[in-house]
């Protein structure tokens, strides 16, 4: 039998390595709907040798990475954004001369998976490496502003014929053995006041640092062990007002990067405007009663972990059914739905969809309670493809929604399916769990024109799931336009695409640069146009033309981001003209991309090494070995071949098995094996 991969962290533990990061520290501001994130990694390395400690993160789809820097030796080293090629020649040549050198870089497969490379570290020496982010914040169904740092990474499953995930090959610790803690400072400001700050951690409380409660800060309470993701809500006084920040550009201050003043024509040179619509509907709008509802569940082997780090905490099946019956109880009778169930293979629960009446949906429930996280690896392309491939039904326009923990390694190929058959039908997405992909469940809504949600604890289930149904039942909006009238001399350029859906109630967020001299005083107006069904609505925006010059140039990088964003999902991604558009703004941005990494190389090294250092992996925290685990399948994965000689694990194997294949795919060594000796031996 092949050796065992380093999953779950087992062979770290079995060694009693210690392992080289030492902790985490984060210092969160939070302004209005925006956040700008330090996070720095503390490494010691604690071997007999020089090592390579690599370090696999997630990170929310949408976070503009734009800085990266380390301190070693005293000595703070601040890491150029390079081609990513050129950051990978640069780091393997420093490597070999036997300098430190340290590479930041975003995983292929996935936008939401980010490696950190520490090279040539010698014997009990420290590093600390700082990466900084800004991205967008999401409101909640109860108009929470909604903050999460990531902390559960789940190895994503790897379809036959694909590239295994860098996921897949990592170690993972169990949330109770983490061997590094994080200290978390928060900042919170908004114009409108703040009314409360909630968490899943421990936190310390509320401190207001103004009479007017504009700004608050809290912390994580000592000791927090990164065990799960760590998550904010900010509830302020008043969110549902429409606004606009213009942000001067950087001209002589600088680009990210280098000082002196950006290139002319540049996506940092001129001001850039942020955009925030509440569209309004006219009064008397109905929700449609129509519709062909498509409910696809994820039935893999890991839905049968649990939803997040909590004693008891249910498993993600279970919420996934619970999501599932409450939309099954509140569709409209008249409409049609089926129910598909995916894993390694698929099923559905009719053969065609069903009108929804009192008896199909007694018999829909029926089979819900019955489903089972058992259906082995994640393949979701196959039925998707299926369900395209059904016709649908003119008078009833088909609602897809999927529910899933997002494991799956072929991400982008899944996201271009939908992409391909946006025109006939909506998706909706739910994330279930903790460390579910925000690349898949957000990519696969934004390229269907529906909306998303995570859910990680069953209390705010209910709302979400509502706002949900209430979005599908929603006549979907056409002929969305931007118009602008600003003073002569200034032009508006949009450079994130204009919505193709608007929600009621849902924020609408568009960056557009502005070029030309702004004069004092001056106003614009800005308007969101769309049709919806035969009404014709205008949401106007009128704003002074009030340029902020701050420290930090947030808008800009939040705007390149978009660009980039939609640059790389694009049709024409493949292009080299696109592709050099992706360089390009990436490079002059600092944001990091695709085609980009950041490097830095310490040429200062005061002691060389001279031998190749050895490769670290650095665990990150993983549900699916959590303490509640039955130590029989801990066993079987240390010696599977003993476990299965003295039957000691009994009718839990087949279950074991699946959860093998979940990670790795049936066509993985591991798996072939474990499920080769369980069969010969246990059956």
């Amino acid at each position: 039998m092949p050796p065992s991969p380093p999953y779950c962290g087992l062979i770290i533990a079995a060694s009693r390595q210690p392992v080289p990061l030492q902790g985490i520290w984060v210092d969160v501001q939070v302004k209005g709907f925006v956040a700008d994130v330090s996070a720095t990694l503390k490494y010691k390395n604690e071997e007999e040798k020089a090592v390579e400690s690599v370090f696999v993160f997630p990170m929310d789809e949408d976070s503009a990475v734009y800085s990266f820097e380390a301190t070693i030796e005293g000595k703070t080293i601040v890491a150029d954004l390079q081609e990513k090629e050129q950051a990978h020649k640069t780091y393997d040549e420093a490597i070999s001369r036997g300098n430190q050198a340290f590479l930041l870089e975003k995983d292929e497969s996935s936008g939401d998976i980010f490696s950190c490379r520490v090279g040539n570290l010698p014997p009990g020496q420290e590093a600390e490496v700082t990466l900084k982010y800004v991205r967008e914040l999401p409101m909640e169904a109860d108009g929470a502003v909604r903050f999460v740092l990531p902390a559960v990474l789940n190895p994503r499953y790897t379809p036959k014929d694909h590239k295994v995930s860098i996921t897949a090959t990592h170690p993972q610790v169990s949330v109770g053995k983490i061997p590094y803690t994080l200290s978390l400072n928060a900042h919170f400001q908004s114009a409108y006041g703040i009314a409360k700050i909630e968490s899943n951690c421990n936190i310390t409380p509320l401190e207001y640092t103004d009479s007017d409660k504009i700004h608050a800060k809290v912390s994580l309470a000592d000791g927090h062990k990164f065990d799960r993701d760590v998550e904010f809500l900010a509830y302020y006084t008043d969110v549902n007002k429409p606004s606009i920040i213009i942000e001067a550009g950087l001209g002589a201050t600088g680009p990210a990067q280098k000082p002196g003043p950006a290139p002319p024509g540049s996506i940092m040179a001129e001001s850039v405007a942020m955009l925030n619509f509440y569209p309004g509907f006219p009064a008397g709008q109905e929700q449609s009663n129509c519709g062909e509802f498509i409910f696809l569940v994820d039935r893999s082997g890991s839905m049968g972990c649990s939803m997040n780090s909590e004693p008891n905490a249910p498993k993600r099946i279970q919420s996934a059914k619970e999501t599932l019956v409450l939309l099954l109880k509140s569709l409209p009778l008249g409409c049609y739905f089926n129910i598909y169930g995916f894993g390694s293979h698929f099923e559905s629960f009719f053969p065609e969809s069903v009108e929804y009446t009192q008896q199909s949906m007694e018999v829909a429930l029926k089979r819900v309670n019955e489903m089972n996280a058992n259906f082995g690896g994640t393949e979701i392309l196959q039925p998707l493809k299926r369900i395209y491939q059904t016709a649908g039904r003119a008078e009833h326009p088909r609602q897809l929604f999927l529910f899933t923990d997002g494991e799956v390694s072929n991400t982008n190929q899944v996201i271009d399916e939908v992409q391909r058959n946006t025109q006939n039908h909506r998706c909706f997405t739910f994330g279930i769990g903790e460390g579910a992909s925000t690349s898949l469940i957000k990519g696969m809504a934004r390229a269907g024109n529906g909306t998303f949600e995570f859910i990680t604890i069953k209390d705010r289930m209910q709302p979400k799931v509502l706002r949900t149904l209430k979005y599908s039942l929603q006549p979907p909006v056409k002929d969305i336009s931007l118009t602008w009238t600003l003073p002569s001399g200034v032009e508006a350029i949009v450079l994130s695409k204009v919505p193709t859906c608007i929600f009621q109630g849902e924020r609408s967020i568009i960056y557009a640069q502005l070029k030309g001299k702004v004069e004092n005083e001056a106003e614009g107006v800005v308007c969101l146009q769309y049709k919806l069904q035969n009404d014709i609505v205008k949401n106007d925006l009128r704003f002074p033309l009030d340029v902020q010059s701050l420290e930090r140039p947030t808008i800009h990088r939040l705007a390149a981001k978009a660009l980039i964003s939609e640059l790389e999902h694009g049709t024409e991604s493949k292009s080299e003209e696109v592709k050099k558009k992706i360089l390009e703004t990436s490079l002059q941005s600092g944001v990091v991309s695709s085609l980009t990494a950041y490097v830095a190389v310490n040429k200062d090294t005061k002691t060389c090494v001279e031998v190749p250092p050895m490769r670290k992996d650095v665990p990150v925290p993983d549900l699916q070995t959590a303490p509640t685990m039955d130590n029989r399948f801990v066993n079987f994965l240390l010696n599977p071949l003993e476990s299965i000689r003295t039957r000691s694990f009994g009718p839990s194997v087949p279950d074991s098995s699946l959860l093998y294949e979940d990670c790795y795919g049936k066509n993985s060594p591991l798996y072939c094996s474990v499920t080769m000796s369980c069969r010969s031996v246990c059956w």
